[in-house]
């Protein structure tokens, strides 16, 4: 078996070149996708559902620490990549995982003190008000747990968020097992449909219409570790809903590197605590990067995590432009630059081992997964 550092270079390598010509458009790199495939089943213990529901994860590594790590080994990964599965009546199972390359005919720690508001200078967030724009693309992909975090719609049942809205690394939080999505939608007026004219200065109210999750899948890698090491790697989670939400949602796709960003910006939308009930969207530049995280200083606040991360570019098979999760927005890291603290906003990346095991979860077969 190639060592893991050989596989890493393989699926970096994009088939695609972005263009270099006066009317360059940035375009949706076309990766080579591995195959995740379950290789065994475990029933587990039922969970006790006793840990607190944290809304941000603090760690003291940062890019620097990150990318020093030496990389794990090929049975690392797969031991990461492996899951627990979260059922609705409180059963708990573990599966097993292999990571397969296919050629394209092929078959198968310590906390810090430190401020409540993740705020950089002037708040740069906008609060999204008015059923004109909450019900519509892309903001109406945006939806709120029960637990307090954000997710994002990315198929007809499933919704990404982060994996410590659902588990603290050691046990599933309160509220897990009924864990419910809300979906924002107008409140019925008194005796009628109610007017279509929206009133800037008098937002219509919005409510929350909540839908059950019948399972949630959290990687082996954010279960074993720990926010301060390789866990913040693994800070994503993937629900099934009991029901489909009938709404337009945003598909995922590999992270490509931030200088090949529009911009080197990013996207994401979430239900900042201090705003409730209100969907805010922010936008900034990407600060750094390594294999597995975005640094940026999004103006956040606790409830944002989980929120899916997007950008919006070409897509040359479609001929058209498109909008990609390439990350999920996770919390807040102090980093140590030179003995100076410097505090960022992180995302988890979607790297294409990550895609290839969110997309498997989703859609249950590996042949519609090969494109990141």
């Amino acid at each position: 078996m190639a060592a893991l550092s050989t596989l890493i270079l393989l699926l970096c390598a994009a088939k695609d070149v972005m263009p270099s010509s006066p009317h360059w458009k940035p375009t949706w790199p076309s990766y080579r996708v591995p195959v995740i495939l379950p290789q065994s089943t475990l029933n587990l213990d039922k969970p006790q559902f006793d840990a607190e529901a944290r809304l941000e994860v603090v760690s003291l590594c940062g890019p620097a620490c990150h990318k020093s790590s030496p990389l794990p080994t090929y049975e690392e990964v797969k031991n990461y990549l492996s899951y627990e599965t979260l059922y609705a009546n409180g059963s708990l199972t573990e599966t097993e995982v292999g990571i397969y390359i296919l050629s394209n005919g092929g078959e198968a720690s310590r906390g810090r003190s430190r401020t409540k508001r993740q705020i950089y200078g002037y708040d740069s967030r906008f609060s999204i008000f008015g059923k004109d724009f909450l019900l519509n693309y892309p903001f109406s992909t945006s939806v709120k747990l029960s637990t307090g975090c954000t997710g994002t719609l990315v198929a007809e049942k499933h919704v990404l968020t982060a994996a410590h809205c659902i588990h603290d690394g050691k046990s599933y939080v309160k509220g897990a097992q009924k864990l419910r999505v809300g979906f924002l939608k107008p409140k019925q007026k008194d005796g009628g449909k109610g007017s279509n004219i929206t009133n800037l200065a008098m937002p219509e109210k919005m409510k929350f219409q909540w839908i059950r999750v019948k399972r949630t899948h959290v990687p082996k890698g954010w279960i074993k570790g720990n926010a301060n090491d390789i866990g913040m790697d693994y800070d994503y989670a993937l629900l099934e809903l009991k029901k489909p939400h009938k709404r337009k949602f945003m598909k995922i796709g590999v992270s490509p590197p931030a200088r090949h960003l529009p911009g080197g910006r990013i996207h994401f939308s979430g239900y900042d605590n201090d705003r409730p009930g209100t969907l805010v969207y922010r936008f900034c530049d990407v600060k750094d990067e390594t294999y597995d995280l975005l640094y940026q200083q999004c103006d956040a606040q606790p409830g944002a995590s989980g929120s899916g991360v997007y950008v919006r570019m070409w897509k040359r098979q479609n001929h058209k432009w498109e909008r990609k999760i390439i990350g999920i927005f996770s919390g807040h890291q102090w980093v140590d630059m030179n003995g100076t603290p410097q505090d960022f906003n992180v995302a988890v990346r979607i790297t294409p081992l990550k895609y290839a095991q969110i997309c498997y979860w989703i859609k249950g077969n590996y042949l519609d997964c090969r494109e990141g």
